[in-house]
């Protein structure tokens, strides 16, 4: 089942960012351009109750969420790397549609760039359906969506 998925502290913060840089920092090479989520406020995001964290001796996962008019924005997922492959980015995205869910929320929107395909492939695997792509300035941003049906029993 793994750790509970709580929101962040203020004094997650650090950690916070560091898992980012972590995750961040292989695509940041691939691409020649540091992927925006390493440079998000997050101490401003944390204070709004965005960013959801997950690790019992620590912060092993986040995922950032921002609810808009009928989606939930997956703005940020993000995983140490020497734990991928364990399940925490698929429960981070599970606990993003629990929580569209509970805001009556009918589906879940994310992007990324196209590059990650490694991420496009982990989406759609989960049931997000491309829904267009959009190029920004070098770079190519595939947007995914996931409706979401009634919550299983």
């Amino acid at each position: 089942m793994g750790d509970p998925i709580r929101r962040a502290a203020a004094a997650d913060r650090a950690a916070v960012e560091d898992v980012v840089q972590a995750a961040y920092q292989p695509w940041a090479d691939l691409l020649g351009t540091r992927p925006p989520p390493m440079d998000a406020p997050y101490a401003e995001l944390i204070d709004a109750g965005r960013v959801h964290v997950t690790g019992a001796g620590g912060i092993e996962g986040l995922i950032v969420l921002v609810p808009e008019p009928d989606v939930l924005l997956v703005e940020n997922v993000a995983v140490r790397p020497a734990l991928h492959g364990r399940g925490i980015g698929r429960r981070l995205l599970a606990f993003a549609e629990s929580e569209a869910r509970r805001l009556g929320l009918g589906a879940l929107r994310l992007y990324t760039n196209a590059r990650m395909t490694r991420n496009v492939a982990l989406y759609e695997s989960l049931g997000y359906a491309e829904t267009g792509r959009q190029p920004v300035g070098p770079h190519v941003v595939v947007h995914l969506r996931k409706p979401l049906g009634p919550a299983a029993p």
